[in-house]
């Protein structure tokens, strides 16, 4: 399968969000099992706080064409892997932005083997970072991997890697993966979080931080895998994790 199957092009290219948020879709990846392997678009989202400082989430490649776009909005001060499988392109980016701080979230270093290298920060607690204040932070904490969400209070965004994914159907060329699809729980317009991951993560502290994030009431939810949310933030997460009240 070529690379930019399933992904949602164009690719390495900004685009706008909201004020002061964008994404890059990058291209799509092979993961899962041996066989067959579903292909994960990838999605980056960059949003831009005071004094031009820019937080970037799970980056996508860096190609001179998209560096120089982003840096007509700012400089990247923190890079951020949100989860353990969300690190692939952080070296790039630090490599091109050396005063950048990384933050990762559990277990990535172990996950990287070797490929990170030099100081990062831990990417586990909800306060105490550079961007409190503009971005609420939200670790959640499974058995698998602990993934960090993030809201951007300004635009009302709400931030999200793995715990929702949503692939349409058109993305995916078989009808196996379809099927997989749905069967997991992550196809299009019904996508949520993966029945597998679901059961990794203890259901007490899950509906807890649901109950945080529909609190917060997201106006729109990027997602890194599908389509993403637009509008009807809070009435998606409601639908995405209705499962939790059974």
């Amino acid at each position: 399968m070529d690379a930019d199957h399933g992904a949602y092009p164009p690719l390495d290219t900004l685009k706008p969000v909201a004020d002061d948020v964008w994404i890059v879709d990058g291209p799509a990846l092979r993961f899962g099992l041996p066989w067959p392997k579903m292909p994960f678009p990838t999605r980056m989202t960059i949003v831009r706080l005071k004094g031009r400082d820019l937080f970037v989430h799970s980056p996508t490649p860096l190609p001179p064409i998209l560096r120089r776009a982003v840096e007509t909005l700012g400089t990247p001060r923190w890079i951020v892997g949100p989860n353990r499988i969300h690190y692939w392109w952080i070296p790039d980016w630090h490599a091109a932005y050396p005063d950048a701080q990384i933050y990762l979230a559990p277990h990535i270093l172990a996950q990287a083997h070797g490929r990170i290298t030099g100081p990062s920060q831990p990417l586990e607690a909800a306060m105490g970072y550079p961007w409190d204040g503009a971005l609420d932070t939200l670790p959640i904490v499974g058995r698998y991997m602990t993934e960090v969400e993030f809201f951007h209070r300004a635009s009302r965004t709400l931030i999200l890697t793995d715990l929702i994914e949503n692939f349409e159907a058109s993305h995916l060329r078989s009808p196996l993966l379809r099927l997989l699809a749905r069967l997991g729980g992550v196809l299009a317009p019904h996508g949520g979080t993966p029945r597998d991951l679901r059961l990794t993560f203890p259901r007490p502290e899950l509906r807890a931080a649901v109950e945080t994030m529909i609190g917060w009431a997201p106006d729109r939810i990027i997602l890194a895998h599908g389509r993403w949310h637009p509008q009807n933030g809070t009435a998606e997460l409601r639908r995405a994790f209705a499962w939790l009240q059974d």
